[in-house]
């Protein structure tokens, strides 16, 4: 195995998009309500909820457990970008955009795309990659399944759980 310096430098592009059976407009009511007491998208029920003291617009500071970040761009029928401040080590966005598509159909993204160094290469190699993987599909699985009589439930794998395990002692 290679010696890796601390100051490793890793290029990050984890992009995740579902297809919703359901115009834009009524994507976008929903995505309205991120960050909210009614968030209809966050899973807030088995994941840190995500928080702005002053609701998301653009310069608002918040996050979600310790990421933290800042309201780069919103138009709420479009997107909400987001910049990292931490963990330190990362650098970068993360964002959630709506795509119309025929048919009455939406897709929702989420895209990270940063650079990590230092420290935050680990976190993200692994601890933070995988929690971030099934917490986005947890909230895809909750933004289908309000329009969905079959509700879905991804399942977590083997390492998702054991991570949800020891940081919950």
């Amino acid at each position: 195995m290679p010696i890796v310096h601390p100051s490793y430098l890793v290029k990050v592009l984890n992009i995740h998009k579902r297809i919703i059976d359901q115009p834009k407009n009524r994507i976008a009511e929903l995505l309205a309500t991120l960050a909210t007491d009614n968030d209809q998208i966050w899973p807030k029920e088995q994941w840190p909820a995500m928080r702005f003291k002053e609701g998301i617009q653009i310069g608002a500071k918040g996050g979600h457990g310790p990421i933290r970040y800042s309201v780069e761009k919103y138009a709420p029928d479009d997107i909400v970008q987001f910049r990292f401040s931490k963990p330190i080590g990362f650098k970068g966005i993360h964002k959630l955009e709506l795509l119309e598509l025929a048919n009455g159909q939406t897709e929702i993204r989420h895209t990270i795309d940063m650079s990590t160094s230092g420290k935050g290469t680990w976190q993200w190699i692994f601890v933070i990659r995988s929690l971030h993987n099934a917490l986005i599909e947890d909230g895809f699985d909750k933004l289908e399944n309000h329009f969905s009589k079959v509700k879905k439930k991804s399942e977590w794998n083997f390492w998702v759980k054991i991570l949800r395990n020891r940081l919950q002692k």
